[in-house]
């Protein structure tokens, strides 16, 4: 094993709602995130995982595929939102304001 082949410790995480799966793998240090994700093996545990669809980061931060990564890292497979954020903020919003206008008229 030269230099370059030195170990590293990682995790690799995806979470449903009702279920995470963590898993720990020392890999060499110039591996990339796609051969991380592959090695892991949690492509077979979760079928519906789609490298070309999922977004991946490390501690919250976006990465692409072929980033390496550091000693200690945890990368992050995402699951598809099931609504906008910035959708359901604006309904609320639209909501709270039906319901101030409401509020108001029957005061009077």
């Amino acid at each position: 094993m030269s230099s370059n082949d030195k170990l590293i410790h990682v995790e690799v995480v995806y979470a449903l709602p009702n279920n995470q799966r963590v898993i720990k793998l020392a890999i060499n240090s110039e591996t990339d995130v796609q051969e991380i994700i592959e090695q892991s093996g949690i492509l077979a545990m979760f079928p519906e995982i789609d490298l070309k669809k999922n977004k991946i980061g490390v501690y919250s931060r976006n990465v692409k595929l072929n980033a390496t990564v550091h000693d200690g890292d945890r990368i992050e497979i995402y699951r598809p939102l099931l609504a906008d954020p910035k959708e359901i903020r604006r309904k609320r919003a639209e909501q709270a304001k039906k319901e101030a206008l409401k509020a108001k008229s029957e005061a009077k």
